[in-house]
């Protein structure tokens, strides 16, 4: 066999492992692109990706920090050359060629805000690029505007940069309500923390006023008592904690009303180890237990018990108070829990709205009673609330 047989045979195979290779790899890639569906499903699938990543960065208004990191997406989804996103104050954010478009955007504004609907200018300026800009309605009023600069507007890009300015005043009232829901928590804990002020606060000093004479040690550490609850009582940083911190303040409290009952008041506490970690609403179980000596306790002659439980309950731990006292009509209290009325039962009816609106409709206080029965009030409270660390918030 000659060598330029021999070199033909070894061509020829390296040809046929090449080609195979290059079939395989077709293969592959056709098989990938299938996976990843049609070029429509791709194309839906990347702007709901961009209009995702917008929202979070329009969630603070549109007078925010970050509002020029939304209109990086808003031109990646609509293809335009630039996008300017003016907020109600006039805060102009430009993302593309934005040389000579600050002032553009701002006139823009001010004619769509006068007409309140979407609008095309043509060559504004006598510049070789178009526009459209689109009112961002919040609450029937319009809050900014969205302009897109393209070199030609044509009819997609009009009706695209509506949608955007749509999803933009969506955001918008979303984060509104974010506020609005944090102002609400806000307004709670502070007619919890008015609650315990004038009434609590006047018997406790009353207490350790009785015992400065005939008992100054024990008056010592009750003043201490009291000043560790009213400490954690009023403290200014975050709306979570644990419920072992929280254990802790109904400790100093029970200390202080023993001191007022003295044997006319058994506390009972039945805590599983486990369910000390678990993060629970500031001040949500320490109201539970002062309703259950101011309402169900102190109004019976010969004083009363409560019992205090928490239980790993799988995902959840559950937590109970349980008095022996008076206990009300069920009537009454579904009243007193949706009537938003100052009085009794405000602390019941505060912590069972904060438990709703953080954990949903079915996270709510359970509460059992009846008239001379006592009173039980549950709550489960998910073990894992990864967006609720008390260090961090």
């Amino acid at each position: 066999m000659t060598d330029a047989v021999v070199l033909a045979a070894v061509l020829g195979a390296l040809g046929g492992v090449v080609l195979t290779v290059l079939l395989l790899l077709a293969r592959r890639l056709a098989r990938g692109s299938a996976d990843l569906g049609s070029a429509a499903e791709r194309a839906s699938y990347e702007a709901m990706h961009r209009a995702s990543l917008a929202a979070r960065h329009l969630r603070g208004g549109l007078d925010g920090p970050e509002v020029a990191r939304a209109a990086r997406h808003f031109r990646a989804l609509l293809g335009s050359t630039a996008i300017a996103i003016v907020s109600p104050n006039g805060t102009v954010s430009v993302d593309g060629a934005t040389e000579g478009l600050d002032s553009s955007a701002v006139r823009i504004a001010r004619r769509i805000r006068e007409s309140g609907r979407r609008q095309v200018f043509r060559h504004p300026d006598g510049d070789d690029i178009e526009a459209v800009g689109a009112p961002i309605v919040v609450d029937g009023q319009v809050s900014g505007v969205v302009i897109a600069f393209a070199t030609r507007v044509r009819a997609a890009l009009v009706r695209a940069t509506g949608e955007v300015a749509d999803w933009c005043a969506a955001q918008v009232e979303l984060g509104d309500l974010d506020a609005s829901r944090t102002a609400l928590a806000e307004a709670e804990l502070r007619s919890l923390r008015a609650q315990i002020s004038p009434h609590f606060i006047y018997n406790a000093l009353t207490a350790i006023a009785s015992f400065i004479h005939v008992d100054p040690e024990r008056a010592r550490d009750l003043v201490l008592e009291f000043a560790d609850f009213t400490r954690y009582s009023f403290r200014r940083q975050g709306e979570f904690t644990t419920l072992a911190e929280e254990l802790q303040s109904i400790h100093s409290y029970l200390a202080l009303e023993r001191a007022r009952f003295g044997d006319r008041l058994e506390v009972t506490l039945r805590v599983a180890p486990e369910t000390l970690s678990t993060v629970i609403p500031f001040l949500s179980v320490q109201p539970l237990v002062e309703n259950a000596v101011r309402h169900g306790v102190e109004p019976g002659e010969g004083g009363g018990s409560i019992r205090i439980e928490s239980r790993d309950d799988g995902t959840h731990t559950e937590i109970s108070v349980e008095d022996d006292g008076v206990g009300m009509d069920p009537e009454t209290l579904r009243t007193l829990l949706t009537t938003a009325v100052d009085g009794a039962h405000v602390g019941l009816r505060n912590v069972d709205t904060r438990l709703r609106q953080m954990y949903g409709s079915g996270g709510g206080l359970v509460v059992e009673t009846n008239a001379g029965a006592g009173t039980l009030v549950r709550m489960r409270i998910p073990k894992s609330q990864p967006l609720h660390d008390p260090e961090r918030d």
